[in-house]
């Protein structure tokens, strides 16, 4: 595996990291301002990630898949890191700090619809997503130095097309 994949683990643990330093200085030690600002470093996360994927490809290096996980993993991060806060910081209140409310587990309905926003995130994500590989694919030029990009796009293009209808599924065919 390249530095670009091992950048995308260590992104990947960074922002679990941050999030949890930034709810435990929130909730255990009532530091509301600090944890604040470590929740607000979660897009400096996915800046170095993109930086470092740019930098690499612009030395010359082939675009390959972990270069597209890269654009995915932004475009994800941007898209659902509100939302993976707020699930984190829901969580943390009630099971370590034992001060919130029980999570909820959605059936019928209210999953499907709380899934369809889902989906709604999965659209933004790979809107960003794709317009990253689309730049990197155009900046570089080469057909064979971005296959891997093209490709892993238009995978992602199937499985955001089998998530709506996994999504469309859930109202027809509710969770129980």
């Amino acid at each position: 595996m390249n530095i670009i994949g091992w950048l995308i683990i260590f992104s990947e643990i960074g922002f679990w990291i941050v999030i949890l330093l930034g709810l435990m200085f929130r909730y255990v030690f009532r530091k509301e301002k600090i944890g604040l600002f470590l929740l607000a470093l979660t897009p400096v996360i996915d800046l170095l990630l993109l930086i470092a994927t740019s930098v690499d490809l612009y030395r010359g290096a082939t675009a390959t898949t972990i270069h597209a996980v890269a654009a995915l993993y932004i475009g994800v991060s941007i898209a659902f890191g509100k939302s993976m806060i707020a699930w984190a910081d829901e969580r943390f209140q009630y099971y370590v700090t034992n001060t919130g409310p029980k999570p909820k587990k959605r059936k019928g309905k209210e999953y499907a619809q709380h899934y369809f926003k889902s989906f709604l995130q999965h659209i933004l994500a790979y809107s960003i997503g794709a317009a990253l590989l689309w730049l990197m694919i155009l900046l570089i030029n080469d057909a064979e130095r971005t296959d891997a990009l093209f490709n892993f796009w238009r995978i992602w293009s199937i499985a955001l097309g089998a998530d709506f209808l996994y999504a469309v599924s859930l109202f027809v065919w509710p969770k129980k």
